[in-house]
């Protein structure tokens, strides 16, 4: 179930990539894709909290469970870093907001 929102994100990426590699970067596309990989991320930190807590529950009296702990620690960092990347969606948006109205 994890993998669905990652590889999602994974796609928004290269999908920004393209905007980047043809100079349009301050579209509305760039700012959706960019709101997609927030959103993948997130539910990506969820869907690894709830393995911990069945590492903790479930696992913790069978067998040794640090590696799998601390691999799930490490990826919760990167979505979480990923997801605080919000910033630059947000400084986007408010550059599309911004800039001259053609009405």
């Amino acid at each position: 179930m994890a993998s669905i929102p990652f590889f999602v994100a994974l796609y928004q990426a290269f999908m920004l990539l393209g905007h980047i590699g043809r100079n349009n970067v301050f579209s509305l596309d760039s700012v959706r894709a960019l709101r997609t990989i927030k959103y993948c991320a997130i539910s990506l930190v969820a869907f690894l909290l709830a393995a911990e807590a069945y590492f903790f529950i479930v696992v913790r009296g069978q067998d040794d469970i640090a590696g799998g702990v601390a691999i799930s620690l490490f990826l919760i960092f990167i979505s979480a870093v990923v997801a605080a990347a919000s910033v630059l969606e947000t400084t986007l948006q408010n550059t599309f907001d911004i800039g001259p109205k053609t009405t």
